[in-house]
């Protein structure tokens, strides 16, 4: 079967793929998980910081969600 006349989401079942957008978010949560469990050394380490008043059951990582505001011109 000739994948390159298939569209992109025929091609991914076909191929048994998750989406791209899928795959950028999956990277994402893994990447966070290393940073809260301190897997990179602590010289590259991104500041996160961590919600004080976390009462989640059985995890302390809460994250803080900082909303960022531009005022471009």
């Amino acid at each position: 079967m000739n994948l390159k006349k298939m569209p992109y989401k025929d091609r991914l079942m076909h191929l048994n793929l998750p989406t791209l957008k899928y795959r950028r978010l999956r990277g994402d949560m893994i990447e966070a998980f290393k940073i809260t469990h301190n897997i990179y050394q602590s010289e590259v380490l991104p500041n996160l910081k961590y919600y004080p008043k976390s009462n989640t059951t059985g995890n302390k990582y809460k994250l803080l969600n900082h909303t960022f505001h531009y005022d471009l011109i």
